[in-house]
């Protein structure tokens, strides 16, 4: 895990790379659709600039301080090394924390202050015995890993005598006895790298930052009878200041002793990369170069809680306990009168019984976690092709809004994939100024095009009055077709009432030829009987002779008048036969008639209705028509 990490405030506002001294510690990713800034670990130096820009608290850090109390509360023996600046942060509250925290269990409380006069001791001997001149001092973790990371070349002029948070963990194990775990009480998120690093042996278990200690204090109501570090310092106590290590050196050894100081996050590492050359070389004309990370020392360290950065009551309670520190007799090494000298030949009696070797460590070269790809001239070129960036011009705008300082840097970053080019305002400013004249294109073709939809609209319209005028002819013509299909209607009623006529009739005659023949019939029975009757009276008017002869032509014309009543009979029948098949065949046809009458009848209305449908249709045709005609008409109104 990253010991600096990235939540989820980030907005990906580039102000932390903008910050950073470590190209690809802060690299940018995407998260739900939006962009973020996440920390590489390897890379992070844990400096700390992140935090002083970013507006969005989308930084955190983590430290030991959960762990530190859960161990405490396991029962495990833990002592404390105390840093200078927890005094001048904490006056009020200094001695009921430390209190409370004894309560808690914690075993022995030493004051890195006394460590600090160690590692002033320790560096004064180094540079006496190895004629050490020019090196970089050391106290600052944030500082030994940019040099072990980014500038390896420079490890051999870091001073090898030990912070004062190690030089008090060595002591305390070496010359106190103490077997406890040490917990350092840190202002600095970077003193977890120190402690961790495998050159440091694990002498120290936790890093218990300020701010992480006294949320936890603050809220688990952590107070106690009030309580003291242990062991007397001197002007070690001043080292968390800005120049807290010169300070001490021209004290030892006057003000002929040149020491450069520099301090401030970005500043410092720029200072480091300009001058590194001549700092390798030992060509710098100074004693060491004092180098803290934080502008402010380690007083505004940042592990520290922000509230104290708005005032300067840190700094003045410092100046108080500098003060206080140089208040001591004329046989102390930290005593006014004394000159530079005297002191020192004090500090070093002091100290005399310790070994110096103790207090030595060494670095490692971590660049190769950092290393990154350096592009090639044709790489690059592609890269700002990418980025629409084909002149000199564009190639050095330099406005560092994508957070690196120049768009050489930036394109280096995409080549190695820390950023990429839509981070680049240019870019986006590039495409949007293309969409802007592809958009004003469109806008001209749109415009031409609605003067097209404008001509078409104006020809639709007049076909829509020729639609108009047709359904209007239409209207007319089915109402004319409405009227003419009532009308045959009426009248194919009326034949149809007629073949019900004629068919009634034709029964009727049908009826009458029926009682015709049957009187036929009797007409020819009795013709039969009368005809046998004058064939009768023959036979007897020839045996009456001559008195019979009258009586015989009577009988004679009888016999021819019921001869021409059979044979009229027989006629009729004939007659009446053929009248009925006649009569048959009307009436066949007649029904033939009736069906397609009813049929033509059917037809008839089922047109009627259809000319109903057909008018209801062509009015709806005509309200759809007249509204259409009315969009058009606003849709050209619109367009104009």
């Amino acid at each position: 895990m990253s010991l600096v990490f990235t939540n989820d405030n980030c907005v990906g506002c580039n102000k932390c790379i903008r910050a950073c001294s470590c190209l690809g510690a802060n690299v940018q990713s995407e998260r739900d659709g939006h962009n973020r800034i996440e920390v590489d670990g390897d890379k992070c130096i844990a400096c700390g600039a992140c935090f002083d820009v970013c507006k969005h608290n989308a930084r955190e850090f983590n430290d030991d301080t959960e762990r530190f109390f859960a161990d405490l509360k396991r029962g495990e023996r833990i002592s404390i090394l105390l840093a200078p600046a927890f005094l001048a942060n904490y006056p009020k509250e200094y001695e009921s924390v430390l209190g409370g925290l004894k309560k808690l269990g914690v075993n022995r409380i030493i004051s890195i202050s006394f460590a600090a006069d160690i590692t002033t001791w320790g560096y004064l001997n180094y540079v006496t015995k190895h004629n050490f001149m020019g090196g970089i001092s050391q106290p600052c973790p944030a500082v030994v890993g940019y040099i072990e990371r980014y500038i390896p070349e420079l490890i051999p002029k870091l001073f090898p005598v030990q912070s004062p948070m190690m030089c008090g963990a060595i002591y305390a194990k070496k010359y106190m006895g103490i077997q406890d775990k040490l917990a350092f009480i840190s202002p600095c998120i970077a003193k977890k790298m120190e402690i961790d690093d495998p050159n440091n042996k694990g002498y120290i278990t936790y890093n218990v930052t300020f701010d992480h200690l006294m949320k936890y204090v603050r809220e688990n109501h952590i107070t106690g009878p009030a309580c003291k570090d242990e062991i007397e310092y001197g002007l070690g106590s001043i080292y968390p200041m800005p120049g807290g290590l010169k300070e001490n050196v021209y004290w030892f050894c006057g003000e002929s002793a040149l020491v450069r100081q520099m301090e401030g996050e970005k500043h410092m590492y720029h200072y480091l990369e300009n001058n590194k050359d001549r700092i390798a070389k030992g060509a710098t004309p100074y004693l060491f170069v004092d180098a803290l990370n934080c502008g402010s020392g380690c007083l505004y360290g940042t592990a520290t809680e922000p509230a104290k950065n708005e005032t300067e009551d840190v700094y003045y309670e410092m100046l108080r306990i500098r003060e206080e520190s140089k208040k001591l007799g004329k046989k102390d090494a930290w005593s006014k009168d004394l000159k530079p000298e005297e002191r020192l030949k004090l500090l070093n009696k002091q100290f005399e019984k310790l070994n110096l070797n103790d207090f030595l460590r060494s670095y490692t070269d971590r660049s190769k976690q950092c290393k990154h790809k350096i592009p090639n001239r044709m790489e690059l070129e592609a890269i700002f092709k990418s980025m629409g960036k084909t002149t000199h011009e564009s190639k050095h705008i330099d406005c560092s809004c994508c957070g690196y300082e120049s768009c050489h840097e930036m394109a280096v970053a995409i080549h190695n994939g820390f950023n990429n080019k839509n981070n680049c305002i240019h870019y986006i400013k590039g495409l949007v100024e293309q969409e802007k004249a592809e958009i004003a294109e469109l806008v001209e073709e749109v415009s031409h095009q609605k003067e097209n939809i404008v001509e078409k609209v104006a020809e639709i319209n007049e076909e829509f009055e020729q639609l108009n005028e047709s359904i209007t002819q239409m209207e007319d013509g089915n109402n004319a077709n409405a009227e003419e299909s009532t009308a045959i209607s009426i009248k194919i009623q009326e034949v149809t009432e007629f073949c019900q006529a004629l068919e009634t009739s034709l029964n009727e005659i049908d009826n009458l030829l029926k009682e015709l023949q049957t009187n036929n019939n009797q007409v020819v029975s009795i013709a039969a009987k009368t005809n046998l009757l004058a064939l009768n009276a023959s036979i007897e008017a020839a045996r009456a002779g001559e008195a019979g002869r009258g009586f015989a032509v009577v009988a004679s014309e009888i016999n021819h008048l019921a001869a021409s009543s059979k044979q009229t009979a027989e006629s009729s029948n004939n007659g009446q036969r053929k009248i009925e098949k006649a009569i048959d065949s009307i009436l066949a046809e007649a029904k033939k008639l009736l069906e397609i009458v009813e049929n033509v009848c059917e037809r008839t209305e089922n047109l009627a209705a259809t000319t109903e449908e057909i008018a209801a249709s062509s009015a709806n045709i005509a309200s759809i028509s007249d509204n259409m005609k009315g969009k058009m008409e606003e849709l050209v109104n619109d367009a104009n």
